[in-house]
């Protein structure tokens, strides 16, 4: 345990950090699963809705450095080439 005042702040600051970027990661992975589902069922009309959700979700955690901003852009580029390719199939 930390005994300087500002090390016991720091840890209580990260606690909270982490809990509300588990928070962040666990909703955008959720999206991300029903994503995968709609397309999987060829539901495209939610799986088009869910996409843009999922889009805004990831740019929001990218901006505020809860993932990497080449990760979600890497993980954007790879559901729209799902989506295009269940619309065509």
């Amino acid at each position: 345990m930390p005994n300087i005042k500002s090390a016991i702040k720091r840890v209580d600051v990260n606690e909270k950090k982490n809990a509300q970027n588990k928070a962040i990661k666990s909703r955008i992975n959720t999206y991300i699963k029903k994503f995968k589902t709609a397309v999987a069922e060829k539901q495209l009309e939610e799986a088009e809705k869910l996409y843009k959700e999922v889009v805004k979700l990831l740019d929001s955690a990218a901006k505020d450095n809860v993932i990497h901003k080449n990760s979600a852009s890497r993980k954007q580029a790879h559901f729209a080439k799902m989506l295009e390719t269940a619309k065509i199939a």
